[in-house]
């Protein structure tokens, strides 16, 4: 049934999750810089923060020495003399079967061998679609023995491949992340790659062991293998626009996926059956708008600012819409300030009837860079130095970062987006701490908060309390 379909989800066991610790997280290559930003807060730090950034530090190191492909993958990889991937896909939905799609025309010799969903119609629906493609139908090796259901499916597709494509809701990507990373597989992870900060925390441990292990981690914030703005963005941090001074994004649109009518909702479903399949509705699950599809623009803004991460922010918001038994914001306005005084600002909707845009404008002290709209023409820099891209053809940014996925994994120079893909999720995280609160939020507060929005889930009749729609200035930052 179509108005059903969603992307499949699975949860059985506890995400490990540090509540006590006090974290300072910076991209490794920026920690230095970032630490001097940073100096007003850091200079109330204790001795025990200290060490911490001690372990961060070691964490984040870049990992010497080139280990063999055996050892990047698990010891199943390559039996045989066979130099075929297996990869398997963990959650059904439309971005998966995308995903699953991306990765069999990017190597031919990938093969999909297992995947997994809480609902059967979701495995159907994909198969189903993978097989009618005639290029790569042939590759799709899926037994019905491989077809798995249930909560922790998830671990059973992990444990028959090479690759795994991560692609449920973001609320259990975290737990998803670390069982796979732990069984040493390479990943493509979709973005958010969290919905709280105790699953950033988790995943910032997972990036780490990632890189120990030599494994492939691609994110799946899709405009960073954009060509035009990768270009865009190089000729910014190569200062042809001088000094970013403020940036500008929006991403208007429509809801994604409306709250269904409780009217078609039996009396067989579960709490946790209807949330599943109303996911996006429900902040614990999508993180809300601006985390789960508005952190595309979180991300430009982080680009523009060569990933480091913003100081502190302010934000406006609300339910425009009523919720009809949800609980995110249909509204945000987000106002981030950089240590160096540079301010960036981003406008999130997602109601009908309105004005949709989806752009960025940054001005810098010598020239503006503008991205309005997709395609290769959007992308321009107005000034001294003015340009309009005019490479070779932008392509389908999806595609692009499963080719360079399965390109790092082959040649054994694996990619790893992990620091980046955490700082985009946890800014986009930050602005909705300040959007539901009413509340300044700096990185710090953030990242160390103590709310955790995932329950610990182990069947379907599992009862999930779920907070009502924020009211800025009356909840609470936690």
């Amino acid at each position: 049934m179509t108005t059903l379909r969603m992307i499949g989800v699975f949860r059985a066991t506890r995400i490990r999750r540090r509540r006590d610790v006090t974290w300072h997280f910076f991209p490794p290559n920026l920690f230095a810089e970032s630490l001097a930003m940073t100096s007003s807060i850091q200079a109330k730090s204790s001795s025990t923060d200290d060490s911490s950034r001690r372990d961060f530090i070691k964490t984040n190191a870049v990992f010497a020495g080139t280990l063999s492909l055996n050892l990047a993958f698990n010891a199943q990889v390559f039996a045989s003399g066979s130099d075929q991937l297996k990869v398997g896909l963990v959650g059904c939905g439309g971005r998966g079967t995308g995903a699953a799609k991306q990765a069999l025309t990017a190597d031919p010799n990938v093969c999909l061998v297992a995947v997994s969903d809480v609902f059967q119609e979701q495995i159907d629906g994909c198969l189903k679609n993978l097989v009618s493609n005639t290029q790569i139908s042939h590759r799709v090796t899926v037994h019905k023995d491989h077809q798995f259901l249930g909560l922790d499916s998830y671990k059973k597709v992990i444990e028959a491949c090479d690759v795994v494509l991560l692609a449920t809701p973001p609320g259990f990507r975290p737990l998803h992340l670390r069982a796979a990373v732990e069984a040493k597989k390479h990943v493509f992870c979709e973005k958010p790659v969290a919905t709280d900060a105790p699953g950033c925390r988790s995943v910032m441990e997972s990036v780490k062991i990632a890189k120990e292990n030599q494994l492939a981690l691609v994110a799946g914030f899709c405009w960073r293998y954009d060509r035009p703005r990768r270009e865009l963005f190089h000729r910014v941090q190569d200062g042809q626009i001088g000094d970013v001074v403020s940036s500008f994004g929006a991403y208007l649109t429509s809801p994604v996926k409306p709250m269904l009518p409780a009217k078609i909702r039996s009396d067989e479903i579960t709490d946790l059956e209807w949330m599943l399949r109303n996911w996006y509705n429900y902040a614990w699950l999508s993180g809300d708008g601006l985390v789960e599809q508005a952190v595309h623009t979180v991300d430009w803004l982080l680009w523009t600012m060569q990933d480091k991460p913003p100081l502190r922010c302010t934000a406006v918001g609300g339910r425009q819409i009523p919720a009809s038994g949800g609980n995110i914001f249909d509204h945000m306005e987000i106002n981030y300030e950089w240590a160096n005084g540079a301010r960036g600002f981003l406008a999130q909707r997602q109601i009908p009837g309105c004005h949709n845009e989806n752009s960025l404008y940054v001005h810098g002290t010598k020239g503006m860079a503008i991205i309005r709209g997709g395609g290769d023409a959007a992308v321009s820099i107005e000034g001294p130095n003015h340009w309009t891209y005019d490479g070779p053809q932008s392509g389908d940014m999806y595609q692009i970062e499963h080719d360079e996925l399965f390109r790092s994994i082959r040649n054994d120079k694996p990619i790893n987006d992990g620091d980046r893909m955490l700082t985009s999720t946890l800014a986009g995280i930050m602005g909705r701490m300040a959007a539901y609160t009413g509340k300044l939020i700096t990185w710090e507060m953030a990242l160390n908060s103590k709310e955790v929005l995932v329950p610990d889930i182990t069947d379907w009749t599992i009862k999930v309390e779920v907070p009502p729609v924020a009211q800025p200035g009356i909840t609470a930052f936690i």
